[in-house]
């Protein structure tokens, strides 16, 4: 298999993965907030920040989709990486509000590092093909 084709997967996955959790937050915010780590669930009406992280999700899985159908997999590199802030920032936030340790780094933190991974993956991909090249002038 060829590293575009393992970056693809990769890429694929982390769109569907990021649509998932977007969905999970909209449609059952009870029941995804929990693995989210924290230890409190949200008071009075502190539950829309729930659904603002399912739209953040959805937002951010377009963006990489969008790159990833469309092939600018350059662009689409530098997008999971810039992606790759949203799940480091929940494990900070999970950390600072003294949640579960485990799902900070467990979940968050290895969420972000696959994400960077894979954005990592497809720059030296795209470096390789010579995408980023201008085109010359006829």
């Amino acid at each position: 298999m060829s590293l575009k084709n393992v970056n693809t997967v990769l890429a694929a996955a982390v769109v569907l993965f990021t649509f998932y959790l977007g969905v999970s937050f909209l449609l059952a915010p009870e029941a995804a907030a929990p693995g989210f780590g924290l230890p409190h669930w949200p008071s009075g009406d502190g539950g829309g920040f729930l659904t603002v992280k399912g739209n953040r999700e959805n937002a951010m899985g377009l963006a990489m989709g969008v790159l990833l159908v469309t092939g600018r997999r350059r662009a689409l590199a530098w997008v999971l990486l810039a992606t790759a802030a949203a799940p480091f920032g929940d494990m900070v936030t999970v950390l600072a509000h003294h949640g579960s340790t485990a799902a900070a780094f467990g979940i968050h933190g290895l969420t972000s590092a696959l994400i960077a991974v894979t954005g990592l993956l497809i720059l030296r991909e795209t470096g390789k093909t010579g995408e980023t090249a201008a085109p010359q002038p006829a």
